[in-house]
């Protein structure tokens, strides 16, 4: 599909935007995804889901990287979350077909409104780590985690990062650092299921995903180098805003679809 160079820059622009943000705490779908509408008006929704998982998933793969190289990773409970997790985003891309990921607006909106005045709250939620649970139980929980924001992810998208940080802190007692670098190896596993299906099955956007591809690798290097040097403080701010963004943007979202 032929795009012209001023669109092009606006998408390698959003995408070094989501890879940054991404790389942080999640959310970047909430400047990639939107921008790929706004420049694919006709386009299929399936088609620009896609084309943003292939834009996104190597800067999440380098965010892990870098990640995995400062800190250490709590292995025992990310493997089964991510197997978790690829399982259900592939069962999330399939369902795309059949149901409009649209229907999870309003409740999605409601949950991200509940994390926000939770995290909000408490003010030390997440700067220190605590394992609430341990063993089999701890596992189960990961698991749960992984799999069913694995399926949102697959069905939706935005935010995906963000839930997985938030539920790790919350159930997982992990600071947000660690959550941030768990969040990144799931999201990786997430978005490599939701391409296996959307590949062989949906049209993609591959040259307009490749520019936005190296765009989001450069956000991604520059977002986990930002989260390392800074810490557990800097990402729940950043945290919090990003939440705050999406539940804004979705709340104008729902309120335009029901005008």
């Amino acid at each position: 599909m032929p795009i012209d160079a001023l669109s092009l820059l606006i998408l390698g622009l959003a995408a070094f935007g989501a890879g940054c943000i991404d790389a942080l705490v999640g959310g970047g779908g909430l400047i990639q995804v939107p921008v790929l509408f706004s420049v694919f008006p006709s386009t299929m929704p399936a088609t620009l889901f896609g084309t943003n998982k292939l834009a996104a998933v190597f800067g999440t793969l380098s965010a892990a990287v870098q990640y995995g190289r400062r800190i250490a990773i709590p292995w025992a409970l990310v493997l089964p979350g991510t197997l978790a997790a690829l399982v259900g985003s592939w069962m999330g891309a399939r369902t795309v077909n059949w149901i409009s990921p649209l229907v999870l607006r309003p409740m999605i909106l409601v949950l991200l409104i509940a994390v926000a005045v939770y995290t909000f709250a408490r003010r030390e939620f997440g700067t220190h780590a605590h394992a609430r649970f341990s063993g089999f139980r701890a596992v189960c929980i990961a698991f749960t985690i992984g799999g069913t924001v694995g399926f949102y992810d697959g069905f939706f998208g935005p935010g995906t990062g963000s839930f997985l940080i938030f539920l790790f802190v919350r159930f997982l007692g992990m600071d947000f650092l660690h959550a941030s670098a768990s969040a990144k190896i799931v999201n990786v596993a997430t978005n490599f299921a939701a391409l296996a299906y959307f590949i062989p099955n949906v049209t993609l956007l591959w040259a307009t995903a490749g520019v936005m591809m190296a765009c989001n690798l450069a956000g991604a290097l520059f977002g986990s180098h930002l989260a390392l040097r800074h810490g557990v403080r800097f990402i729940r701010i950043i945290f919090l805003c990003v939440v705050i963004a999406l539940i804004a943007k979705l709340g104008v979202d729902t309120l335009v679809t029901n005008a």
